[in-house]
C-alpha cells in the first residue's frame, strides 16, 4: 500500500465506513475525501492530523513513512 489516498481508503473500508460517513466525522465534503483518495489533492496539515487522531494512526502511515 502506497499512497496516502490508497491508505486512506483502506483505513475507511477497514471501519465500513462510506465516504459521506467519514466526510461528516471529519467535517469536510464527500467530495474532499474522494479527492483524497483518488490523489487529486491532498490534505492540509490540520485535516492530517484529524484523520490520524480518526483512525488512531501516525501521520508518518498516512504519509507512507512507516507501515
Amino acid at each position: 500500500m502506497g499512497s496516502f489516498g490508497e491508505r486512506l481508503r483502506y483505513l475507511r473500508q477497514e471501519k465500513n465506513l462510506g465516504q459521506v460517513q467519514l466526510a461528516k466525522e471529519l467535517n469536510v465534503g464527500k467530495s474532499i475525501i474522494s479527492s483524497w483518495e483518488l490523489g487529486i489533492c491532498e490534505p492540509k496539515l490540520s485535516n492530517l492530523i484529524l484523520i490520524a487522531e480518526f483512525f488512531n494512526v501516525s501521520i508518518d502511515y498516512l504519509a507512507g513513512l512507516e507501515e
